[in-house]
């Protein structure tokens, strides 16, 4: 009975349409009371999940994501990658996705990629005379690559909702090879279409003007290899490379860039702080609500009940894939990170998946679900942007579903894509 009223309470406050945290944290007190437990020991554990020193990376790079967005760094960014893949028919589809993968690495979010690449392209290429729906649809496709390349900042909460034994760095390099090989996946899903659908192709930029176009964009790719370069050398934790990134994009957006103002920095610190919040709020009760699902073996008995139907590594791993996909078409990255990572990630381990590796596969899969109605975050923003129907964006991005699924697999089957750099440089230290 108790049981029934953690997942049914749950399950009926969500569907009341109550937000995720309030849900855990109604959710987990009400079963404290049945079982008896003092509040206190349920606030204590709900501290405990945020009193995480790894955890102030997640503030620190949203903050950075933010002023680089202010800042301009998204067009320098396109511009870029406009230079380079331009000339090709549907060159300036290609250089959504090129930008998205340097921007990913910058800001760590793909919301905020969706955002800012939705109302700066869309209209862009709509005006060069792409179709509406697809202008959205590589939009915000590409812009699922923040969740995977690091800096993420969800691989930050899986490693925390894991149980803090899982190191992040081994987490962001783990991202570093699924992430270009989801954006190359999407580039060429990007580049068929628009031979099929014969969009314009830019003029071949001259080399002078790649080279001003990469001295303009520079400043953000700096900002990735400080990030990754720092940690890959041991110079600095993660969550020092996050403090730096920071004060690095202050630099370039309101020291060296003397057109951007100092008073947009308060838009940029309140958005961060309503950000943080619910972040901070969702890890709270999500901690406690682990606790109980732990307490009440959930995991022991979902791992016992998938055992029992198959002993098939193969059907385990894609039950597990499955789950998280249709989990993502119903709720946001954070909550399923939180939920579940406690109660999939060992049955993952009891046929053999390394954590690191699961992370990754789950990193994919949470990449899908932004993009998959009904709740995708990535596709609302997108959608609400370039105000069109979300069904008509959704029928726009069937292909880049295939290349999507098809590289899930590829990574979840093939385990050395996530944990060859990883290994590599372990070997190497």
């Amino acid at each position: 009975m108790i049981l029934l009223t953690l997942i049914g309470l749950f399950l009926l406050l969500l569907i009341l349409g109550v937000p995720v945290a309030l849900a855990m944290g109604v959710t987990s007190i009400v079963v404290c009371f049945q079982l008896d437990i003092p509040l206190s020991v349920l606030i204590q554990r709900m501290v405990a999940g945020v009193n995480s020193f790894p955890l102030l990376a997640i503030p620190f790079f949203i903050l950075a994501g933010e002023i680089m967005n202010a800042g301009g760094i998204t067009d320098r960014l396109i511009r870029l990658a406009d230079t380079v893949v331009g000339r090709f028919r549907g060159g300036l589809g290609m250089a959504n996705v090129g930008s998205s993968m340097l921007f990913g690495g910058v800001s760590g979010s793909a919301l905020a990629d969706a955002s800012a690449s939705s109302s700066i392209l869309v209209p862009m290429m709509k005006k060069k005379g792409y179709d509406t729906d697809y202008s959205v649809a590589v939009t915000v496709a590409s812009s699922t690559q923040g969740i995977v390349i690091p800096p993420s900042h969800n691989m930050i909460i899986y490693a925390l909702a894991a149980g803090g034994g899982i190191s992040i760095t081994s987490l962001f390099l783990a991202g570093i090879l699924p992430g270009i090989l989801l954006g190359i996946g999407l580039i060429i899903v990007a580049y068929i279409i628009a031979l099929k659908k014969q969009y314009p192709k830019e003029e071949a930029s001259t080399f002078q003007q790649f080279i001003i176009a990469f001295i303009q964009g520079m400043p953000a790719i700096i900002t990735g290899v400080i990030i990754l370069g720092g940690i890959m050398t041991g110079i600095f934790t993660v969550t020092e490379s996050a403090a730096i990134a920071v004060i690095y994009a202050f630099l370039v957006s309101f020291v060296f860039n003397r057109k951007n103002k100092i008073s947009m920095m308060g838009p940029v610190l309140l958005r961060t702080f309503k950000t943080l919040a619910l972040v901070l709020f969702l890890l709270a009760t999500s901690s406690g609500f682990a606790w109980l699902l732990a307490l009440l073996r959930v995991p022991a008995m979902l791992s016992d009940f998938l055992l029992s139907l198959t002993d098939s590594t193969v059907m385990i791993t894609l039950i597990i894939l499955l789950i998280l996909i249709l989990l993502g078409m119903i709720l946001d990255v954070a909550p399923i990170i939180l939920i579940t990572t406690p109660i999939l990630l060992p049955i993952a381990q009891n046929i053999g998946i390394d954590p690191i590796h699961y992370g990754i596969m789950m990193m994919v899969c949470m990449a899908i679900g932004l993009v998959t109605p009904p709740v995708g975050g990535a596709l609302f923003v997108g959608s609400s942007i370039a105000n069109i129907p979300m069904e008509k964006v959704v029928k726009a991005l069937i292909p880049f579903y295939v290349v999507m699924f098809v590289i899930l697999l590829l990574i979840a089957f093939i385990p050395e894509i996530s944990l060859f750099i990883p290994n590599l440089l372990e070997l190497n230290n």
